[in-house]
This record gives C-alpha cells, structure tokens and sequence, in this order.
C-alpha cells in the first residue's frame, strides 16, 4: 500500500480593483488612475479637428458628417481598449460624449463585467479632475 504524502494548497486568488476616472468631451480624454499616480496619466483625442471639417464641408456636408462619425467611432473605439483594462470606471465632463460612450460600450459584451458611470461636471482644471476622481472613488470604498 502506498500512501501519498502530497501537500494540497488552496490559493485564494483577489481580484485588484483597477479604477479609473476619465474626463472627456468629443475632442478629448484624460485617464486618470485610482490610486493617483500622475506619471502614469494617458490622454486620447480625437483626429477629427475643425481643418478636416472644413475641407469636408467644402467638399460635401454629407461626406463632412460620414467622416466625423467614422472619426467619432475611432475615437470611443481608442477608449474603449483602455477601459477594458479597468474594472471600475466614472466618466465626468461638461458635454455628453460620456453618455454617448457609454451607450456605444453597453452594446458590446466586453464590458459587462465592468462597472461603469457617468457624473456630469463643469469645466475642471487638471487639478480639479485629479480631485474629483479621487474623492469620487475613496467614497466608493
């Protein structure tokens, strides 16, 4: 008879809570981690800019809509790929391309697993959107 001397260990495995607050308008948006690190901050904008409107608009008004929407998707898309690497996201800002981003992710099931929000604000400095991520995220602890 041979008994087995073999040591079974149950490793409990936490899931680390990645939090990210990212202030956005059309044009931009600015990742801001929970813990804050500020050397560690990523900035996303938009390539649509008001010279490509232009030359769009010059050449037709439906042409200048078709590339600003094709601009747009790239720009949630971009987004998109850095979130997924969070499990706890705030969308703030003063426009409503959070709300626009945040319909474009509920449609695709990558995102389900994350818990995502979005907080209407005014126009906040750097500094002020450092804070806000910080005290919106110490409130969910």
């Amino acid at each position: 008879m041979v008994q087995d001397n073999r040591l079974t260990i149950k490793i409990k495995v936490m899931k680390i809570s990645k939090r990210v607050g990212i202030c956005m308008d059309h044009a931009s948006a600015q990742f801001i981690e929970f813990p804050i690190q500020t050397t560690n901050q990523k900035n996303i904008h938009s390539t649509f800019n008001f010279t490509e409107k232009n030359e769009s608009l010059a050449k037709s008004e439906h042409l200048m809509h078709n590339k600003e929407q094709h601009e747009q998707h790239a720009f949630y898309a971009a987004i998109g790929a850095e979130i997924l690497k969070h499990n706890k996201v705030i969308l703030f800002g003063p426009t409503n391309a959070k709300n626009e981003l945040l319909n474009t992710l509920k449609e695709n099931h990558l995102f389900d697993e994350i818990n995502i929000s979005t907080v209407l604000t005014d126009k906040l400095t750097s500094s002020q959107q450092i804070a806000f991520v910080a005290d919106y995220f110490r409130e969910q602890l």
